[in-house]
């Protein structure tokens, strides 16, 4: 039997499986593993979740891994944040990315990712205290970009998963539970234009498109209760603009629109699994059915979309303003807020922040900050 250490743990982690997961409803289950859908770095968070066709720096592994392709020279990045910081528990997230050029290759990019949800109790069946145990969840990979030409470029990535929730061989509802584990593939496109003029002043157009976390579904207990991954489409655009001809002032407006593609079906006895990941790109684009306890919703192709819409602006390329705005629907996960940030670069170092302002009272992501430190060299 298990219990958490006090109520505020087992709420924090009930309402992270549902919040963060986002729009992972499909049917009457939500996907496994949310924490791979945390937006890792402070830049792109502080403009509204919104990266696809930014992905110019070493995050460009979890936002695009095309990205990569069009960057030299070597960079590490680190990311934390206290997770759902309203509820004062020992809940965090930690990213660290980088990416390294090698002439003749090309870009190769790399990343772990980890969340830490805190200290839980273990009781036996008497509810006896036996011992304490440590939930996480972890993640690393490698991604890689090619150009195929001046303009575009396609890359690809792989992480391998590993979820801690309960330890392994630990009775959970009379089932012997086990760490979920699998791998997820990305594959990902990107166009920059070449540079133009507007006003006499320098702009471009970018357009990226990425499929994430496409891969074997998890399984925590047995074959029947599998778990998909949240594999997710992104695409998006990004406008870049210097505001004087000399180019120390410029502006950045970017715009993601994302979408889970993961599904459930029903088997012969009525009940939902998981399907098969291939088969959920073609059939998650259909009207979904949703169970939300008392009633069943039916949530539309266009409730089914998440967006995200930011604006950045910079100095010299040493110090950045940045704020933007995440919708999802209400009936779909229910997120919707502001993010504001800002930068500071200074020769090969780095220092960006986000927070969110949530438009909903008591939201448990309210107040939530990331602090993103690189290293470029």
């Amino acid at each position: 039997m298990l219990n958490t250490k006090n109520c505020k743990s087992l709420i924090a982690l009930a309402v992270f499986l549902l919040i963060a997961s986002g729009a992972s409803y499909a049917q009457v289950g939500i996907t496994s593993v949310p924490f791979l859908q945390i937006e890792p770095d402070s830049r792109t968070a502080g403009m509204g979740n919104s990266g696809v066709a930014i992905a110019d720096n070493a995050t460009a592994v979890f936002w695009n891994p095309a990205g990569l392709a069009f960057q030299e020279g070597h960079e590490v990045s680190i990311t934390h944040a206290d997770w759902l910081p309203n509820f004062n528990v020992d809940m965090f997230y930690d990213y660290l990315a980088g990416r390294y050029y090698v002439e003749g290759i090309g870009t190769i990019g790399g990343h772990i990712t980890f969340l830490n949800l805190g200290e839980q109790e273990h009781r036996d069946a008497g509810n006896n205290l036996i011992g304490e145990f440590s939930s996480y969840e972890i993640a690393g990979g490698f991604s890689y970009g090619f150009k195929l030409n001046e303009n575009f470029a396609v890359g690809t990535g792989i992480r391998f998963i590993f979820s801690n929730l309960v330890p392994s061989g630990t009775l959970v509802e009379g089932q012997t539970a086990r760490n979920g584990t699998s791998v997820g593939l990305d594959l990902g496109t990107l166009y920059r234009s070449n540079h133009f003029l507007v006003a006499n002043r320098e702009a471009q157009i970018r357009a990226g498109l990425n499929l994430s976390n496409l891969g074997p579904s998890i399984q925590y207990t047995d074959e029947a209760q599998k778990d998909p991954l949240p594999t997710l489409l992104r695409v998006g655009w990004a406008y870049k603009m210097d505001l004087d001809q000399d180019g120390f002032n410029s502006i950045t407006l970017s715009n993601d629109f994302s979408k889970i593609m993961a599904r459930y079906e029903t088997d012969e006895e009525g009940g939902p699994v998981a399907m098969n990941p291939l088969k959920a790109l073609v059939r998650s684009w259909d009207t979904i059915s949703r169970h939300d306890g008392q009633q069943t919703v039916e949530l539309p192709l266009s409730e089914q979309i998440m967006i995200g819409v930011g604006l950045e602006y910079w100095y010299d390329n040493l110090f950045a303003l940045r704020t933007g705005y995440f919708y999802e629907s209400p009936n779909n996960g229910n997120r919707e807020f502001l993010t504001f940030g800002a930068g500071l670069r200074y020769n090969i170092f780095g220092v960006d922040f986000s927070y969110i302002y949530t438009l909903e009272e008591e939201h448990p992501l309210a107040n939530t900050l990331r602090f993103t430190a690189s290293l470029n060299f």
